[in-house]
């Protein structure tokens, strides 16, 4: 590479005298010039093109350092500020290299709007997040004095988290040292991450860590309102919810004490409903619960378009649990019962066939209900002599017993590719750590219902999980519709999935396998700490903190706007492809504008092998979503939260294609979201020249709803 200042640097001096002896940092204050800082940033940026050039680097320092002595006299003081000496490497790397200057620039403008949010926020960023990651980590994560003022830096928060999780160790005579930095570095370094609970309270006097619950519901007023009671406790600690209704009486059936007649259902959703908004999981994010009924159920049609129309149960997701039998009978046109579940009494039949075209049109109409196959959770319920599994969590990945809850992590398998490999060493390393890191979670948890602690210490569910799928296969060039990006979801769950057993039984050796561990059906293994050890979980929130894609959902956008702070807008730009556009010297920002009006690279000149490599969720055909669930599903011991994308013009026939497939594929659940069928969305595509346009929990993976993880 030439160098633009060559010929004027032939006509200096060797040794050209630097007067710049201070600069003006952005506080005000003056610290020592050192021009090393020049070279080293300009190293970095190379380092993002691939290049690796010192001598270069230096080179362009010198130019830069030869202009800031040119122009002395300008600068207050003969003092040049931070910005200024950035400004003058901007414009000498645009005429050095223009791919090196775009580097260097888009990173420059993104730290800036990150330091308007620390400065705004009063929030001392140690780990240099981007903007929309500062935003959510100053809502949501970092602790507050009573005043709201932030006391704590997001390194901090890790080392919160990893001294309360650690110390656990002692209980065990383990070296809580070593877990404590283990802990640390992998948070840290945004290898994994914990559900949001357990980053919001960890090491506080809260103290309550777990994501996934499920309560019972009795048919009686006092178990109703007793539930609601917890889900308020619950809730305001930040934990989402599950609950089945199907043990209610259904509407205008008899009350003995009162002479009446029941309410129904859903009349009762709505009570919880309402409670829920009032809560709003602690404050810190909307209130999350799943609301699950028996398709046998008499309220089953009531409660299929509950929630049709703006704002109804707008808490909830719902889903209807399937058993095999009813998919067999509505695959040949057949009739089922509708059972009072107060006396067992057939209440009338119905056609199979008509209630599941009713679920797929409700489905299409506005994204609920989904689908729970309520058998196949119970076929791999590790502990059915202690009851049957009802209901899931929010999100639906973690199916659980009564008062069982379950803590989660999510590992970023963006940290485990170099050189378009997967590094498995280090992937199993950090797999171990993360599973004594859950386990540990379990003992160090303050559990808001002592029903709650029981069952949850007797069971030890956690649930070790992934994020960052998508963008490991971009960095493997593999399109995500494709059986090659099949094979790469088998390959990773199935080393997971075996090296989290591996590590479970560690820890049982050491520590004892869980209390229920000879009433389970994993018995004939020689030891187990966990009932549970693997889940797929959504990973809204920590997804942004660790800046990658959602669980395993494909991209849903490449490029759109969000808007941070006080009207601040800013372009977010998937950063795989932002690279590849400037290596390639594709990169303008028209182009960008373009791809923000669609969140598509589809209708642009680009080549064929981007558009294959990114393709967004609603380009991607319904069954190949399925597949990808169904793959994961194979190797996961809960279950896995994905959402099956569709177009507007998607047809109610589609939904129900997508369904079957799910079934037959053996996945535990389904959920499927229309585009445009939701009141409200986290993001909203753009039309002719508007701009696609996200909101600030948006996470990458799904338009629909913000994850509640």
């Amino acid at each position: 590479m030439a160098c633009f200042f060559m010929k004027k640097r032939q006509k200096r001096k060797t040794k050209a005298i630097n007067k710049i002896r201070k600069i003006r940092k952005r506080d005000g204050s003056l610290v020592p010039f050192n021009s090393k800082k020049i070279t080293n940033a300009v190293i970095k940026a190379m380092a993002v093109l691939g290049l690796d050039n010192a001598r270069a680097a230096r080179k362009i320092t010198f130019d830069v350092v030869y202009l800031l002595n040119e122009r002395i006299d300008k600068f207050e003081q003969k003092i040049p500020t931070v910005e200024q000496i950035q400004e003058i490497v901007e414009e000498v790397l645009e005429k050095y290299n223009e791919r090196l200057f775009k580097v260097y620039s888009l990173y420059r403008r993104s730290r800036h709007i990150a330091r308007e949010i620390r400065q705004f926020f009063k929030i001392r960023d140690d780990m240099k997040f981007s903007a929309n990651a500062l935003k959510v980590l100053e809502e949501r994560y970092l602790l507050k004095d009573d005043k709201g003022k932030i006391i704590e830096t997001p390194t901090q928060m890790f080392r919160r988290v990893a001294k309360a999780i650690a110390a656990i160790d002692k209980s065990y005579r383990e070296n809580a040292k070593k877990s404590e930095k283990e802990f640390f570095e992998v948070m840290k370094n945004l290898e994994f991450l914990p559900n949001s609970p357990t980053l919001f309270n960890a090491g506080t006097e809260l103290g309550q860590l777990a994501a996934c619950f499920v309560l019972p519901i009795e048919d009686s007023l006092d178990s109703i309102f007793t539930t609601l009671k917890n889900t308020a406790l619950i809730m305001q600690s930040g934990g989402g919810i599950g609950f089945s209704f199907s043990r209610l009486r259904p509407k205008d059936d008899i009350v003995k004490s009162t002479k009446g007649v029941a309410s129904g259902v859903v009349s009762f959703m709505r009570i919880y409903d309402a409670t829920i908004d009032v809560i709003k999981a602690g404050g810190k994010r909307r209130g999350a619960a799943m609301g699950i009924l028996d398709i046998d159920h008499p309220d089953i049609e009531e409660f299929i378009i509950s929630k049709k129309g703006a704002k109804r149960l707008s808490n909830f997701n719902i889903s209807v649990a399937v058993t095999d039998r009813f998919m067999q009978a509505a695959l040949n046109n057949k009739d089922i019962f509708l059972i009072n579940p107060r006396n067992k009494k057939i209440v009338r039949k119905i056609n199979a066939k008509q209630l599941f075209d009713t679920i797929c049109k409700a489905a299409w109409t506005s994204g609920d209900p989904g689908l729970v196959f309520i058998d196949e959770h119970n076929k791999h319920n590790p502990t059915p002599k202690l009851g049957k599994i009802e209901s899931t969590n929010p999100c639906g990945e973690a199916g659980l017993l009564s008062y069982e809850s379950c803590n989660l992590g999510s590992i970023n398998l963006t940290k485990y590719v170099k050189n378009k490999k997967i590094d498995f060493d280090k992937l199993k390393k950090v797999i171990h750590i993360a599973i004594h890191f859950l386990d540990n979670v379990i003992d160090a948890n303050k559990y808001p219902l002592p029903e709650i602690k029981a069952i949850t210490k007797a069971n030890r569910k956690i649930g070790l999980g992934i994020m960052g799928f998508a963008d490991l296969l971009i960095k493997l060039r593999i399109p995500y519709n494709s059986n090659q990006a099949l094979r790469i979801a088998k390959k990773i769950m199935l080393f997971i999935s075996k090296e989290a057993r591996a590590a479970s039984i560690a820890l049982a050796k050491k520590r004892s396998s869980f209390p229920n561990f000879k009433k389970s059906k994993l018995k004939k293994m020689p030891c187990l700490r966990n009932a549970t050890c693997t889940t797929i979980a959504p990973t809204g929130s920590i997804s942004i903190i660790a800046s990658c894609s959602s669980g395993i959902e494909p991209l849903f956008a490449i490029a759109y706007v969000r808007e941070i702070m006080e009207k601040k807008r800013l372009i977010e730009i998937n950063k795989d492809f932002q690279l590849e556009a400037i290596k390639k010297d594709i990169y303008t920002n028209d182009l960008i504008k373009k791809i923000a009006q669609t969140g598509s690279i589809k209708k642009t000149n680009l080549p064929s092998d981007m558009k294959k490599v990114y393709i967004t969720a609603l380009e991607i055909p319904i069954q190949w979503h399925i597949k990808m669930q169904a793959t994961f599903q194979k190797h996961v011991d809960n279950a896995v939260s994905k959402t099956i994308n569709l177009q507007k013009k998607a047809s109610i026939e589609q939904i129900k294609k997508a369904y079957l497939l799910a079934w037959k594929l053996k996945c535990k659940g389904i959920t499927i979201y229309r585009y445009g069928s939701k009141p409200q969305q986290v993001l909203y595509l753009g039309k002719g020249k508007k701009l696609t346009k996200a909101k600030l929990g948006y996470a990458g993976g799904s338009a629909c709803t913000e994850c509640a993880l």
